[in-house]
């Protein structure tokens, strides 16, 4: 994959994770469509808090959207299945060591994009479960009227569904993270793309002591 898509995607992404959802459909929702549609909820509140809204509360904002993002994503998951076949051979150190350094990678991208937010709506048309994994369907329509397909890729965790995977027009966000992180290892090593995750992980940082100007980094591309 390339950057271009990356960038495309990851915006896409967080838009629709704060788009208004479009009415209708719920007839056809089982418990992972409204479960999702619950958590969207909590984040369009958190982003219409009058409070929240005020320009010194930014960075308090984006930690509240963050934290409800957390409890969206099972970003453990998400790095498993995103190292793929490289995941076997990591140590437990190295396995949580990842996890933290991608859910922050994650949650950075989303959020650096959130705001960009204009409008656009979400419709759920239903959810396949084949025991405790579920596929989740939606489209967002943007601002010029076109339609893009959303496939959120959920996995049962006790009474909780909670995200793994994103596909945006049938490309993968997992697809794509794992593409990177193989050709790093391979071309260099394992430890080296744990490298860049520390050095973007610190430039993100850096943004945030910047109060995140428009030049903060936001790119999912390592």
């Amino acid at each position: 994959m390339n950057a271009y898509w990356s960038r495309r995607a990851m915006l896409v992404i967080a838009l629709a994770l704060v788009g208004v959802v479009a009415p209708g459909g719920r007839a056809v929702a089982g418990p992972p469509t409204e479960q999702l549609r619950t958590q969207i909820d909590r984040v369009i509140k958190t982003l219409e808090d009058p409070e929240l809204l005020k320009e010194h509360r930014a960075v308090e904002r984006r930690k509240a959207v963050r934290k409800i993002a957390e409890e969206i994503f099972d970003f453990a998951e998400t790095a498993k299945r995103s190292l793929g076949r490289h995941w076997a051979a990591r140590t437990r150190a190295e396995r949580d060591e990842f996890v933290k350094l991608f859910a922050n990678l994650m949650e950075r991208s989303y959020i650096s994009k959130i705001e960009l937010y204009g409008g656009e709506k979400i419709g759920f048309s239903g959810d396949t479960v084949e025991g405790d994994i579920a596929t989740v369907k939606s489209k967002m329509v943007t601002k010029g009227g076109s339609e893009v397909p959303i496939d959120y890729r959920m996995l049962k965790k006790g009474d909780r569904w909670l995200v793994y995977d994103v596909s945006i027009e049938g490309v993968s966000l997992v697809a794509n993270y794992r593409t990177q992180f193989n050709k790093i290892i391979q071309t260099s090593s394992y430890q080296e793309l744990v490298k860049k995750l520390k050095i973007k992980q610190e430039e993100f940082l850096e943004g945030d002591r910047q109060k995140r100007t428009s030049r903060a980094p936001g790119d999912a591309t390592l």
